[in-house]
């Protein structure tokens, strides 16, 4: 079993058991997906051959591109033209991208203080900025990786509450800015 498996089926389950009381253990938050997504700004086929296989490496799973729903004339984006790339983790993914998330990306980070997390009662999501991602794979190929755009995290729970998503995400050690 993985080891972010079992921490959060054997300590973080009973920990939210014990503060919150539940009555059926079906009723426990946990985390239901990860999405990981990378925006293009602008439309060249290489920025999306990069960004598509940067998920790739990342995720360990197969990434798909996002078509423009709506036109953006900011963002010089029209509709159904590709705005960008993500990919979908659901359970054993999950873990595997936690493990190099805080065993090979966050150590590397310098003046690292913390995510700035936007939260929503189920949900919660923060901001990677293309010059914190340091991966083996990705400086052996610098010149190919260098122009990334910003990796948004969107971690989706089943949580009911505001204080189970916050006891969540302490529970899970995420670096959280004060």
């Amino acid at each position: 079993m993985h080891f972010f498996k079992y921490y959060n089926k054997k300590i973080i389950k009973h920990d939210l058991i014990n503060k919150f009381n539940y009555g059926n253990t079906n009723k426990v938050p946990k985390l239901k997906k990860i999405i990981l997504n990378f925006g293009c700004k602008s439309f060249k086929i290489q920025q999306f051959a990069t960004t598509l296989l940067a998920l790739e490496i990342l995720a360990t799973k197969k990434s798909t591109l996002t078509v423009a729903k709506n036109a953006n004339v900011l963002l010089k984006i029209q509709k159904g033209h590709a705005a960008g790339c993500k990919v979908i983790l659901r359970e054993k993914e999950i873990y595997n991208f936690l493990t190099r998330l805080f065993l090979e990306i966050l150590p590397k980070l310098k003046n690292f203080t913390g995510f700035k997390l936007k939260t929503k009662t189920s949900s919660f999501s923060f901001k990677l900025l293309s010059n914190e991602i340091l991966l083996q794979e990705f400086e052996e190929q610098y010149p190919l990786f260098a122009n990334l755009p910003d990796l948004d995290i969107h971690i989706s729970t089943n949580s009911k509450t505001q204080k189970e998503l916050s006891f969540l995400i302490k529970s899970l050690k995420f670096p959280v800015f004060k």
